[in-house]
């Protein structure tokens, strides 16, 4: 456990150290994380060796995507959204269901032997994007602002928007193995998601209106403060999942409804839940690229390396240009933001969703979303720097 320990802080340290040296070139945080999981651990050298179990895992990843749905959803400039309301609506209610589509109807060609409803399951779990893998993009103020708010907003609300259809396909998953009426399916999800509403809704308000007593009477204190959002997060998660509810749904909409009430106040309560999900979350590609690419490898066939590929591509890409069609953007700049819709963290999280679902293809289910994944991080990690630098070129001699 301490060598464990030491070699990731010790990454971590240098790592932090010489950020701007990696970051402003070819690799980006999660990316180097992962290749350090993966050449430290079990696979090449050794010397990390993270004895998780599946439950720990789960753990880990689950309370890294509250804390980061909960923070993407209070960042959410709903402001700057009626702005460009236009662009992040295409790309949410056009681009997304088409993407879903398009996922499935590659999976019912690639994977003839696995049920329909679970290449839905596979759909959703690869639909949600990740701005931190296309940091470079997003957070580049020179890129144009209606292109970087697009993909933040779409990025930070699409995860939210595919919990609720995950726990449908695997309410239905349990529907169909017992025989059941689909009204069990629909009773569970509307199970799920309204007591995580309620929850997250409810603790948001209790919290503001707490907030707002707080600094009646000058009794918040700079250092404590930062606790506050973290803890938010944290309990509007485990109170929905202790009430049988969905603590996804309740982060989400609790970080929704905090961001709205506390308006620009939330920037500076926001900072330290930012960071200790980005503490999080290299933990997890760490662990990612240490346990997890070492024991799904040996299962990664080519059918799975083509529905990687076509992910990442034809059936993210093209959506994303139809959706975009007829909002005067060029080509090239349809391209660049289908382009830019990694997949991440919250793919990683939903792949451990169903690791206890009892599907029939489980094991191929897994190995193509964590192969899906593992191409992401490589190929937008190298490509997010470069091609937003002859974007921002070619707008300028467009200009």
């Amino acid at each position: 456990m301490y060598q464990n320990l030491a070699v990731l802080a010790a990454f971590l340290l240098a790592y932090s150290i010489f950020a701007g040296r990696f970051e402003s070139r070819l690799f980006n945080g999660p990316l180097m994380f992962m290749l350090a999981g993966l050449l430290l651990g079990p696979s090449v050298i050794g010397l990390l060796d993270p004895h998780i179990t599946k439950g720990g895992l789960k753990v880990l990843a689950e309370l890294t995507l509250a804390i980061v749905l909960f923070s993407d959803a209070a960042n959410a400039n709903l402001k700057v959204l009626r702005q460009y309301e236009s662009l992040p609506m295409r790309l949410l209610l056009i681009g997304l269901p088409l993407t879903l589509v398009a996922g499935w109807l590659v999976g019912c060609w690639l994977f003839p032997q696995v049920p329909a409803l679970e290449l839905a399951i596979l759909a959703t779990i690869l639909a949600p994007t990740d701005a931190a893998l296309g940091k470079a993009v997003v957070s580049n103020p020179v890129v144009p602002a209606p292109v970087r708010e697009s993909l933040n907003v779409e990025s930070g609300l699409n995860d939210g928007i595919c919990v609720p259809l995950l726990l449908l396909l695997l309410a239905l998953m349990v529907d169909v193995q017992a025989h059941e009426p689909m009204v069990l399916a629909l009773e569970l999800i509307m199970e799920e998601l309204g007591i995580g509403a309620l929850v997250g809704a409810g603790l948001a308000l209790l919290a503001w209106q707490l907030l707002r007593i707080s600094a009646k009477h000058n009794w918040q204190m700079p250092m404590w403060s930062q606790l506050t959002l973290p803890g938010l997060a944290l309990l509007c998660f485990a109170l929905a999942q202790t009430l049988g509810g969905s603590g996804f749904i309740a982060a989400f909409v609790g970080g929704l409804l905090t961001g709205h009430l506390l308006d620009k106040q939330k920037h500076h309560l926001l900072q330290a839940s930012e960071e200790f999900g980005s503490l999080l979350s290299v933990v997890t590609w760490l662990v990612f690229g240490a346990l997890v690419i070492h024991k799904a490898w040996s299962s990664f066939t080519p059918q799975i390396w083509l529905y990687a590929v076509l992910s990442l591509t034809l059936v993210r890409m093209l959506p994303v240009f139809i959706s975009l069609l007829g909002t005067g953007l060029n080509t090239e700049t349809r391209l660049f933001i289908g382009w830019f819709g990694p997949r991440g963290l919250a793919t990683i999280v939903f792949a451990v969703m169903i690791m206890d679902a009892n599907l029939q293809a489980t094991n191929t289910v897994l190995a193509t979303a964590i192969c899906t994944v593992l191409l992401s991080v490589f190929l937008h990690g190298i490509t997010a720097n470069p091609w937003a630098a002859r974007f921002i070129k070619s707008s300028r001699e467009g200009a």
